[in-house]
């Protein structure tokens, strides 16, 4: 994709919609990275700040701006079906978002507590925050979304403090508030982690079927610009981090030879999962997630052959 123009500048954010900072913070880091997910920052910060505050006069002002800003990436965005088709564009940011959460928890699992990880986990939240614009979240969405701020959180005072984070998952107090947190984007917990308990998340123990039917691979890699160094200043050792080879789920056999039978009648619904399928499949290619794209392919011949899934 050519370069994007410059976008029109916003005016001083409103006090108001602080809410909202981090996630135009997200699209302006996207703008050249990924001009789709900039696009859907942008758009659920319109319609977050529009419930918030539609009526003063510093607000209509940087709302009528950032109403500016969506129109011409829109407009260079063109025919991109992430953006004309909400289902490719649902596909898009679910998938991107779904990268930088597991980058960030292979690497917590790991023991390397770095600042690129604590971003990926905080801006992995964020990006699940966008998703809301297509409708309500999935359960597992609110879990990963709480258990990545969570994690960005815990781990960044651990490091503010000297402190030696504990890796992997931990437990989790339900009643836990986020506040904002300037200093390090992300949200204010204590630096201890609670004690293991029955409400322990693990992401590793989610149904397959997280994200909206998109099966989550393991180990896999960063998405595209993730840095692949841990940072010298952060008094870890260097480490590369290489991505984990991935393991061609089996194919069945009897899906290369199938064939529709004749009294076979799919619903409207059906060839709208389908497509969705095909579409998540398309997505999961852009990351070059051959594992993901070949369930989801066998799942819609499955479906278009058998009439069920």
């Amino acid at each position: 994709m050519a370069a994007l123009a410059p976008l029109p500048s916003l005016p001083p954010l409103p006090p108001q919609f602080k809410s909202i900072q981090h996630h135009l913070r997200t699209a302006q880091e996207h703008d050249k990275r990924d001009p789709v997910v900039a696009y859907y920052c942008r758009l659920y910060a319109m319609q977050t700040g529009m419930k918030i505050d539609s009526k003063t006069p510093e607000c209509r002002k940087f709302l009528s701006k950032l109403m500016d800003q969506l129109e011409a990436l829109k407009k260079q965005l063109g025919d991109n079906e992430a953006v004309t088709q909400e289902i490719v564009g649902c596909a898009h940011l679910e998938n991107y978002a779904l990268k930088m959460f597991l980058y960030a928890d292979n690497e917590d699992r790991a023991g390397r507590f770095h600042k690129n990880m604590i971003k990926s986990f905080y801006t992995a939240s964020l990006l699940i925050d966008v998703i809301t614009v297509f409708g309500e979240l999935t359960d597992e969405n609110v879990k990963h979304r709480k258990y990545a701020r969570w994690k960005a959180t815990y781990i960044h005072n651990c490091l503010k403090n000297g402190e030696t984070p504990q890796a992997g998952p931990v437990g989790i107090e339900e009643d836990n508030d986020v506040e904002e947190n300037e200093d390090a984007g992300t949200a204010s917990l204590p630096s201890q982690p609670p004690q293991p308990s029955s409400s322990t998340y693990d992401p590793s123990n989610m149904p397959s079927s997280s994200y909206t039917g998109i099966q989550i691979p393991p180990g896999a890699h960063a998405p595209a610009n993730t840095p692949a160094e841990v940072p010298h200043s952060t008094g870890v050792a260097s480490n590369t981090i290489q991505p984990t080879p991935q393991t061609i789920p089996a194919i069945d056999p009897a899906l290369f030879n199938t064939v529709s039978q004749g009294d076979i009648r799919l619903t409207p619904e059906d060839f709208a999962r389908a497509q969705k399928y095909c579409k998540y499949a398309g997505s999961a290619l852009q990351y070059e997630d051959v594992s993901t794209a070949v369930q989801n392919l066998q799942k819609a011949l499955k479906l278009l052959t058998t009439g069920r899934e």
